[in-house]
């Protein structure tokens, strides 16, 4: 494993983090059945690369997901920024009930958080997807409480808008909002983006290699597992993954000309779309947990850049999420 001791930070409006992130949703089930020791052993090599920047939920694994990084972290809590999820209510089966920003909830699964991570404070929590029947206000109220009793120490917010953000914001300072932003996702560059930068908001771009679908490594739905979650998304169906090759046959060769994978390719791209801008790549290989790192020292000029843009140029087919889960997102 190539030592990244001097991985590059970025700053998350006061929270200082390692420039690129670990995203641990590959250590719980939803792309198939995990290992849990590789995974464990995936974070703890991540720690000793140098990232800093840590990114779970309650509701990945159903909790199993924060016990298993309490684990993973175990005695190195003062090298971690632990950034967590709220508000995305799971049945005890695993189907998803729906969303909850009420204040009593955020207290409660807060304290469920902590007890499964082994800690005693969440250094970034995000609201997960905004509840339409509670006002974002009183659930960034309920968050700047756990804050002042050292509970949790920042404010996120996960997929908002440019206006529930800035109402956000205006009752709590936001440390950061994360959302989906990779070389085929880009929905927030309108709106958000600006938003953030309006308002000096860190961006944590999550899926920043399509679910691995810009790595190209998945071709067909048979490179996925029975179980994987993405089976069920459009952009993974069999006629999506067919429309989509396209657009790696115009990357590739760019990724090529440059001496990159396409991982790194992309990796790289958001790594230039601001310092503000921090990508957290989940992955439970150490091999692509390397290559994935080594694209926060990649430099790309303004021709690479370029040639990027023109190989993206083209639509995408399929939602990024199912119809009822986009839904819930707001967006």
């Amino acid at each position: 494993m190539p030592a990244f001791r001097d991985l590059p930070t970025r700053d998350l409006r006061g929270l200082p983090v390692s420039a690129q992130g670990l995203g641990c949703l590959p250590t719980t089930s939803f792309y198939g059945r995990p290992d849990p020791e590789r995974s464990v052993a995936a974070i703890r090599a991540a720690l000793d690369a140098g990232v800093t920047l840590v990114d779970t939920a309650d509701v990945q694994g159903q909790g199993a997901g924060e016990e298993l990084l309490g684990r993973a972290i175990a005695g190195r809590r003062d090298c971690v920024v632990i950034a967590s999820k709220f508000g995305m209510v799971r049945a005890a089966d695993g189907a998803f009930e729906g969303l909850c920003g009420e204040p009593s909830y955020v207290r409660a699964a807060c304290e469920r958080s902590l007890r499964r991570l082994g800690v005693d404070h969440i250094d970034l929590y995000y609201q997960h997807w905004t509840d339409p029947a509670v006002p974002v206000e009183e659930t960034a109220g309920a968050v700047a409480g756990l804050i002042q009793e050292g509970k949790v120490r920042h404010f996120g917010l996960s997929e908002p808008s440019a206006a529930t953000l800035r109402r956000a914001d205006a009752e709590h300072p936001v440390t950061a909002v994360q959302s989906e932003w990779s070389l085929w996702t880009r929905g927030i560059e309108d709106e958000v983006v600006p938003a953030c930068r309006a308002l000096g908001v860190g961006i944590v771009a999550y899926a920043p290699l399509g679910r691995g679908f810009l790595t190209g490594r998945i071709r067909t739905t048979d490179d996925l597992a029975p179980e994987d979650f993405r089976r069920g998304q459009p952009r993974f169906s069999p006629a999506g993954l067919a429309h989509n090759q396209l657009l790696l046959r115009r990357l590739r060769p760019v990724a090529e000309r440059l001496g990159l994978s396409l991982a790194q390719l992309g990796l790289a791209w958001l790594h230039h779309q601001g310092p503000d801008v921090v990508p957290i790549p989940g992955t439970s290989d150490p091999a692509h947990l390397a290559e994935n790192l080594a694209a926060a020292s990649v430099r790309l000029d303004e021709d690479g850049l370029a040639a990027v843009a023109r190989a993206v140029d083209v639509p995408v087919h399929g939602a990024r999420y199912a119809p009822a889960m986009l839904a819930m997102t707001g967006n």
